[in-house]
């Protein structure tokens, strides 16, 4: 029995591609059989049937571009999307960072969108206060005064104040080495707050008195302090601010002559080939229109329609970092990734692109362990160079956009976190038939994608301008 049964496994294998060929044509019959009873079409020189559970099979010819855009529209659509992002990301950084990092669906070419800010955190003083010289000629309560800032709504009552500069005082009257604080008891409707110290000086047998503060000192909001039967506190209360953008119809068209098509070539030149250099091209008019586009709404007198065009997240940034042509150092880039990284609450890695003046001139300082010039890295399918510092990373890439508009000295720096792509048409293709409505003899493809971006945090994001 054991021999019979290997006896019959070395058939099989031995005569495994006779059985596979003789499945394909027994399929092969199946399906010609539906075929002749009305289940198929005829499309260039190939047949589709349509199968049991109405999908699509071709028999009798290749498969071709123009059979798979019959049969399953939506398949060639899907890759390009996919691969869109592979070609050439390096060109167009904002462009790339956008797609992958995901897009929202606008149902509409407007966009209304609303920017949540911080409340501010420091003001200045706006008038000097000056402390009585002595117990005698304190006039008043010395421990209560009233100061004015540049920006009294930042303050309620029961915050505290850090002012930046000013010592305070130990109880015996001796400096301390640390800086004034202030507790608030009070806002004036007419201007001013009421302010206690809360280290204060001794004028006489008057204790925590208020000392000299100079017109100009920052005055640092701090934490609030409640007593121990406060129930209720100064409320809070934060309202976005409602911005809104247009989304940009982009397209471009590629068309190939029959005639073209059909003739020998000296090096393969196909579709596909003038369908990514035409992608290519695309992502660089849109890129430069993300970047540098002004928002309005024009009519067009010879198509007789509105043309929306789309703003730029360059005029989007709500913070601007100037610098001297001669005036770039370590010590300078230190000063622009604190403005970048501080007072915005955003994320601790940003991106950075600039022009080839910028690049070049941060390329040239000689960096030390305050800040470091780290190793490559790959995200979004971009190689970054990495500029580090106790403040944050920045991603940092040569944008030769900046060069073309004229701004080869400028950047900007970018938080990821807070750039929001809108489609109201993500990116597609459409074959358009041309041949068959008499306008010419070519193969026509169009892609189309009306899309805007915005930055959602404006503070955490920064234009780099020399001067």
């Amino acid at each position: 029995m054991k021999t019979k049964f290997f006896d019959r496994v070395k058939w099989l294998k031995r005569n495994v591609k006779l059985l596979v060929l003789l499945l394909v044509v027994l399929f092969l019959l199946f399906l010609s059989c539906t075929a002749g009873d009305g289940g198929g079409a005829q499309l260039a020189m190939a047949t589709l049937v349509t199968g049991v559970a109405g999908g699509k099979h071709v028999v009798d010819g290749p498969l071709t571009t123009d059979v798979t855009r019959e049969a399953a529209p939506d398949l060639l659509l899907n890759e390009i999307d996919q691969q869109i992002v592979k070609i050439r990301p390096m060109a167009t950084p904002v462009d790339q960072l956008s797609r992958c990092a995901g897009s929202k669906h606008a149902g509409s070419m407007i966009v209304d969108y609303h920017n949540v800010d911080t409340k501010p955190t420091s003001t200045k003083l706006h008038t000097a206060y000056v402390a009585p010289v002595s117990e005698a000629a304190a006039t008043g309560d010395a421990s209560r005064v009233k100061l004015y800032t540049d920006n009294d709504d930042i303050f309620d009552a029961t915050d505290t104040i850090l002012v930046q500069g000013v010592s305070g005082y130990e109880p015996d009257g001796r400096v301390s080495r640390s800086e004034l604080v202030l507790y608030v008891t009070s806002r004036d409707e007419e201007g001013g707050i009421y302010a206690m110290p809360v280290n204060g000086k001794k004028i006489g047998t008057l204790t925590n008195c208020m000392p000299d503060i100079d017109s100009g000192t920052t005055l640092i909001r701090m934490g609030r302090a409640a007593s121990e039967l406060d129930v209720m506190s100064p409320q809070f209360e934060s309202l976005p601010q409602k911005a809104q953008q247009f989304c940009q119809i982009f397209k471009m068209q590629i068309e190939q002559s029959t005639l073209q098509k059909l003739s020998n070539k000296e090096v393969p030149w196909t579709m596909s080939d003038q369908e990514e250099a035409a992608i290519y091209d695309m992502r660089l008019g849109m890129e430069k229109s993300f970047l540098f586009g002004v928002k309005n709404k024009l009519w067009d007198p010879v198509k007789k329609e509105n043309v929306m065009l789309t703003g730029g997240i360059w005029y989007q940034a709500g913070k601007t970092f100037n610098y001297d042509e001669d005036s770039l150092t370590q010590e300078s880039v230190i000063d622009m990734m604190r403005d970048a990284f501080t007072g915005n609450a955003g994320s601790k890695r940003k991106i950075l692109i600039g022009g080839s003046g910028l690049i070049g001139s941060l390329n040239k300082l000689n960096y030390t362990k305050v800040v470091t010039a780290a190793e490559s890295v790959t995200k979004w399918g971009i190689d970054f160079n990495q500029l580090r510092s106790k403040f944050g990373t920045l991603y940092v890439l040569l944008s030769e956009i900046f060069d073309e508009v004229g701004m080869p000295d400028n950047g900007l720096i970018i938080d990821p976190q807070y750039l929001q792509k809108y489609s109201h048409l993500p990116f597609s293709t459409e074959s358009l038939d041309l041949k068959k409505s008499g306008v010419r003899n070519v193969d026509a493809l169009v892609l189309t994608e009306a899309s805007c971006l915005v930055l959602r945090y404006p503070k955490a994001h920064m234009r780099i301008v020399m001067q």
